[in-house]
């Protein structure tokens, strides 16, 4: 009997420690557990972090790229505008000259009908009309091509009317006569030929 109450305090010890070791276990498995969460947010951090920057990475290529394409588009817009003005330059390089020689060849033609209109003259007009027909061959080797339209329906590209005057047997609105003529350098117009058109009714 006197053993008894030594037994009973030695099973409460027992209880008391076993106690405080379920409650350190349980401790120790909520700090695991706020460990694993911690890890995870961690992790998924990272991974966010990761994404940003890929993502950043691609729109800066991206904006690279269309860079590059656009100044690739740029260079080969200059490359053609530059062969471009380079054709015109030498298709049109003379046409300052052909103005100036243009006179010349006004004076010749006039040269050519004073000498038919005199007598005896046929051979001054048969040596200018050689030296036209040469003068007008070097200028079509440079492009040159005449406009003489008489009988053509005028063309206000081409032509420049001076005088309109009726004439009952030639079409209205058509060229009766030439006055000057006109000149074109590889299709483009440097003088308009000076014309008297039919006047309509």
């Amino acid at each position: 009997m006197g053993n008894e109450p030594e037994s009973d305090k030695q099973d409460e010890e027992l209880q008391a420690s076993e106690g405080g070791e379920s409650d350190q276990s349980s401790s120790d498995q909520s700090g695991d557990q706020s460990g694993d969460q911690a890890s995870e947010q961690e992790g998924q951090s990272g991974a966010q972090h990761a994404d940003a920057e890929q993502s950043s990475e691609a729109d800066e290529l991206a904006k690279v790229k269309d860079q590059l394409l656009r100044t690739v588009a740029e260079m080969e817009n200059v490359r053609r505008r530059s062969q471009r003005d380079i054709e015109n330059a030498h298709k049109f390089a003379v046409e300052k000259l052909l103005g100036d020689l243009l006179p010349v060849l006004d004076s010749l033609e006039k040269a050519e009908e004073v000498a038919l209109a005199t007598d005896n003259a046929a051979s001054m007009a048969e040596g200018i009309s050689l030296s036209l027909k040469l003068f007008v061959g070097i200028l079509e080797k440079a492009g040159v091509a005449i406009v003489h339209p008489i009988g053509e329906p005028f063309d206000p590209q081409l032509h420049e009317a001076m005088a309109m005057v009726p004439n009952p047997d030639a079409e209205p609105n058509s060229v009766m006569d030439v006055m000057q003529r006109g000149y074109t350098l590889n299709g483009r117009l440097v003088r308009a030929a000076k014309v008297i058109v039919v006047k309509g009714e």
